[in-house]
């Protein structure tokens, strides 16, 4: 397998005891431009900004993390859910970047991305999310009063063994190519490279405990506020990206997400799935550039008037009291030393 490039200055940071991978790049001459933060989406790590984040780099300051549980990050058997994600984001910002930052994310990244905002307004001067991932459906479809019983029924269907098992078939290479096919328009962008952007996180001792607790919170209700509820609400500058070929969010889910939010626009790639930045770099980097050049003068700093309150209570589960709390956070080498 082709090893991944090391993209700009890659560090390790303590957050609540685990270490987090993260790396940042700054363009050669002093810039005043707000700094990018990507995001990676299931399965996908700072590697798979390979094409874009040097590029973004020469105009802004660019930071990529893993998030726990994927990539160089730690991988505890936690409870993985979006609001886990939304707290490690913001203290990285609250450590290291202090001032509005563009957010960028592809797939559940761009989730992420979406409820950070959301939920801490000072951090979020505008939003590109590519390929955004959407459980609002079934939480819309289901009964607020009878989420508890069907997140516990759904949950029983996936026991953490069962889990495991499908972890040593989808870590196979043949599975992960087979996947990459279905995640990608064109089978040509699949090279060795990238499956082992995909396949070498998977091979650490953690990866397939990890694996299970993340599916497992995926498959919850539990995973994510409903964002149909507060996307009206938002008025930061939100840039939504979606390849024509995407087998993994539907069109329509695309369609009903644009028309709740005058500040989302919407733009459709050609010759494009899943993870479009990596697919079709040329066009992403363009676009995404472009649409900041456009956006400065009006940005605004801010999501909302004020912080929303996303996350509803949940019955607890064993996975909850697995997060170390109140653990100190740290920098082991911070971006400039």
């Amino acid at each position: 397998m082709t090893q991944p490039p090391l993209l700009g200055k890659e560090r390790d940071w303590i957050w609540r005891g685990w270490q987090i991978r993260y790396t940042y790049s700054r363009p050669l001459q002093p810039s005043k431009q707000p700094p990018l933060m990507l995001l990676h989406g299931f399965g996908g790590s700072i590697g798979h900004w390979r094409s874009n984040l040097d590029v973004w780099a020469e105009e802004y300051p660019v930071y990529a993390m893993d998030l726990v549980g994927f990539g160089a990050s730690r991988k505890p058997p936690t409870q993985y859910d979006i609001e886990l994600w939304v707290e490690q984001l913001y203290d990285f910002w609250q450590t290291f970047v202090g001032e509005p930052m563009v957010i960028v994310g592809n797939s559940i990244g761009s989730l992420v991305a979406l409820v950070a905002a959301a939920t801490y307004p000072e951090m979020a001067k505008s939003l590109v999310m590519i390929s955004l991932f959407d459980p609002s459906a079934e939480q819309e479809i289901i009964p607020r009063f009878l989420h508890p019983t069907a997140n516990f029924l759904k949950l029983s269907f996936f026991p953490h063994w069962f889990l495991r098992g499908l972890f040593k078939i989808v870590s196979r290479p043949s599975i992960a190519r087979q996947w990459a096919k279905f995640a990608y328009s064109n089978d040509l962008s699949i090279d060795d490279e990238l499956l082992e952007i995909f396949l070498k996180p998977a091979r650490e001792p953690e990866a397939r405990v990890a694996f299970g607790h993340i599916l497992r919170g995926m498959i919850g209700l539990y995973f994510s506020p409903n964002i149909r509820r507060f996307l009206p609400r938002m008025k930061v500058p939100m840039l939504l990206l979606w390849g024509h070929d995407d087998r993994i969010i539907p069109r329509s889910n695309v369609e009903k997400l644009v028309r709740l939010s005058p500040t989302l626009r919407f733009m459709e790639l050609a010759d494009a799935g899943h993870c479009a930045h990596d697919e079709v770099p040329e066009q992403v980097n363009k676009l995404v550039l472009d649409w900041l050049a456009e956006m400065q003068p009006a940005a605004i700093s801010g999501a909302t008037s004020m912080p929303v309150q996303l996350f509803e209570s949940q019955p607890p589960v064993a996975e909850k009291n697995t997060r170390p709390l109140g653990a100190s956070m740290e920098a082991i080498e911070k971006p400039g030393n």
